[in-house]
């Protein structure tokens, strides 16, 4: 019973190990080809891999009777506008700048989840929320200032994805109660695999390079980072990401994306061979203090509010049984 109670967060901490070196096999797959090439890539291999886990039936999938336009809306959220926004957004600001906007997304998510999911935030929570964004804020920003004019369509970019990331969390929460987390990703990939396809085709017939299409693939340097983006970074990640919204609070969840700066940076040091300083220390003791109290407070009140509930219906089920003769 206890270990199912810390399923979440287990997914949560896997999801966000698998999102931080997505990073560094994008780096990868980009020397290669161009981004929209590796997104088509990507995410036609994740709807292939769920396609074929349906066919062996390993995963069970039922949408009869079941209203699909939700889980459409969620995909048009997330990966089509995200990735979109995301990838322009860094093209036209810095990386510093991207990072920390893209740190927004628990803020968005709280405001979101208070708004349409009426989950309470308290005060302690909110605290810790900024604590775990401040700590982005030291990795990012001391980590240099990379030289280029920021452009306003930048900041609109930055603005959609984190817009986008928070309604994803909000809805998928929401899908939960009607959609398994396999039929939610599912969903998800197939979208995805058929719009940056469509987008990434569209782009190819225009610079006379259509042909070039399955000869990309042939090459073992796409390969290696197009497998992990689609097999682990969006197959697994997002079932255990959709498993974890389904079972705790949308605030609590988003907090864990996070995460994701911590292993990019401990990726670039230990394996890009990148420098280490004392504010990657800081940073990463205040994502991490700022995850646990986001987690502790929400666990807690929620525990205060079972033991109440517990105590209230106690007397009324005694009442219900005692039996007045006269």
């Amino acid at each position: 019973m206890e270990l199912k109670k810390f399923l979440p967060y287990l997914a949560g901490v896997f999801t966000s190990l698998i999102f931080g070196f997505s990073f560094l096999f994008t780096s990868i797959g980009l020397k290669m080809v161009n981004p929209m090439d590796l997104i088509a890539y990507r995410f036609s291999t994740a709807a292939l891999i769920m396609t074929i886990l349906w066919a062996v039936g390993f995963i069970k999938l039922s949408y009869r009777g079941k209203n699909l336009s939700g889980v459409i809306l969620l995909s048009l959220c997330e990966p089509v506008i995200y990735f979109i926004c995301e990838t322009y957004g860094i093209k036209n600001t810095t990386s510093s700048l991207s990072g920390l906007m893209i740190a927004l997304i628990p803020v968005v998510v709280t405001i979101f989840a208070s708004i349409y999911l009426k989950e309470r935030t308290n005060f302690y929570q909110i605290l810790f929320i900024i604590l775990s964004i401040a700590g982005v804020a030291v990795i990012v920003l001391l980590d240099g200032y990379e030289g280029g004019v920021s452009r306003p369509v930048g900041f609109v970019f930055l603005l959609g994805a984190v817009i986008s990331a928070g309604s994803y969390s909000v809805l998928s929460r929401k899908l939960s109660e009607s959609f398994t987390p396999f039929e939610i990703t599912f969903v998800m990939m197939w979208i995805g695999a058929i719009f940056f396809n469509a987008v990434d085709i569209i782009q190819r017939i225009n610079n006379n390079t259509l042909m070039g299409y399955l000869k990309d693939i042939n090459n073992y340097n796409v390969i290696i980072p197009v497998v992990y983006l689609g097999v682990l970074s969006s197959v697994i990640a997002y079932i255990l990401h959709n498993f974890m919204l389904a079972k705790l609070p949308a605030s609590q969840a988003a907090v864990f994306a996070n995460l994701t700066t911590i292993v990019s940076v401990f990726a670039g040091i230990f394996i890009n061979h990148e420098s280490f300083y004392w504010f990657h220390i800081l940073g990463g003791i205040m994502i991490l203090a700022g995850v646990w109290g986001t987690n502790y407070y929400g666990r807690s009140e929620r525990n205060i509010k079972e033991r109440v509930r517990h105590k209230l219906n106690k007397p009324q089920f005694m009442l219900k049984n005692i039996k007045i003769k006269g």
